[in-house]
């Protein structure tokens, strides 16, 4: 439950990211509120996933999915140009976060039904 909560978060993360541009430095209301919204329930969504996926590993997935996304958004909106360089760029990204999940994984396996070191050393 911790990775799709997580990528929702991260979509989240990009939902905020351009309110908060749209928001015109807070002036224009809708956008405004959206931005509160979108930014407690991503941090809320990456605290949850951090209870179970080791932290290193959740916040850098979540912070490039939500670039990912972010930077597909502003370009699927004319608001960005597209490069080959930045595609590429964008792909190796995705390559990473899947790589990442893959180590999250092998790490389950390993360890069994433990939790995280730092969830133990927090309680």
């Amino acid at each position: 439950m911790a990775w799709p909560v997580l990528l929702l978060s991260a979509v989240l993360e990009a939902v905020w990211a351009n309110a908060l541009s749209a928001s015109n430095g807070f002036t224009d209301l809708a956008p405004t509120l959206v931005f509160l919204v979108a930014t407690v329930a991503s941090v809320v969504g990456l605290s949850f996933a951090m209870q179970h996926i080791p932290t290193g590993t959740a916040y850098a997935v979540w912070t490039s999915v939500g670039t990912v996304l972010t930077v597909g958004y502003s370009v699927a909106t004319g608001a960005e140009a597209m490069s080959w360089l930045k595609a590429l760029f964008l792909v190796g990204i995705v390559g990473c976060v899947i790589g990442l999940k893959q180590l999250d994984g092998g790490a389950d396996a390993e360890a069994g039904s433990e939790e995280p070191a730092e969830v133990d050393a927090l309680a």
